[in-house]
């Protein structure tokens, strides 16, 4: 459900070869070259009183490919990224216990929840309003900046998921927190199971155990998934 249906102009200029009748094929897609390490990076959340405050820089606390994209790489050939990652000051002060709504809300363009990484999570979209992570060219980690500098991720990124010292994440860990206060879980299940859509709403989520305040509780949350829109498709909680 995107707030808008009116797209400009930007992301990729040359369609890629991996994207064939409406399909694309993940190891087929180039990304951007380079491994750049953000010293400063930070993400801080904590609990205070009925709200979950976030507060980072932005800067991922994974390394990042070369921005801008440089030329005479196999990655500038498709998509010339001109976009250097900048630090911004995000302060976020969302609901602890959100309140499930009972209608939907839609998603804006831009960042719709943030990753404990520091990374911001947009939407499936591309500036064009096409499945970004199939034409878009990114990192390793499958981010990438836009025009102010924020680096983001439109999909599952294979940098989640893992503390400081490279030790999984247990599965019912969130690895992201929505702007509705929700929390967004990895694509894998704690049995094991990679969840697809077909085992969510249209949200792109489910009621489930979550470790949430450190305690295990049987809540709604979101998923990534390995398949469009990879974040979600609504706001299943009102936004504050």
């Amino acid at each position: 459900m995107a707030c808008s249906t009116r797209f400009g102009g930007g992301g990729a200029q040359r369609v890629g070869e991996w994207i064939q009748d409406g399909t694309w094929d993940p190891a087929g897609k180039p990304v951007v070259e380079g491994a750049v390490r953000w010293e400063n990076a930070a993400i801080r959340v904590t609990r205070e009183g009925d709200q979950r405050v976030i507060r980072a820089n932005n800067l991922p606390t994974h390394a990042s490919g070369e921005y801008p994209v440089r030329a005479g790489t196999v990655a500038y050939a498709y998509d010339r990224n001109p976009n250097a990652v900048r630090e911004q000051n995000i302060e976020l002060r969302l609901p602890a216990n959100p309140t499930l709504s009972a209608q939907a809300g839609c998603i804006p363009m831009g960042m719709v929840g943030i990753a404990t990484s520091g990374a911001a999570i947009f939407n499936a979209f591309d500036a064009q309003g096409r499945d970004a992570p199939a034409y878009e060219i990114q990192d390793l980690c499958n981010g990438h900046p836009e025009r102010s500098g924020s680096y983001h991720y439109h999909d599952w990124s294979p940098c989640l998921g893992k503390d400081a010292s490279g030790k999984p994440y247990s599965p019912l860990t969130p690895v992201g927190w929505m702007l509705d206060g929700l929390p967004i879980l990895g694509p894998v299940d704690d049995n094991g199971r990679t969840v697809t859509n077909a085992d969510l709403d249209e949200c792109h989520g489910r009621v489930g155990p979550v470790l949430v305040d450190g305690q295990i509780k049987t809540t709604y949350h979101y998923r990534f998934t390995k398949e469009y829109p990879y974040t979600i498709g609504c706001f299943r909680a009102a936004r504050p």
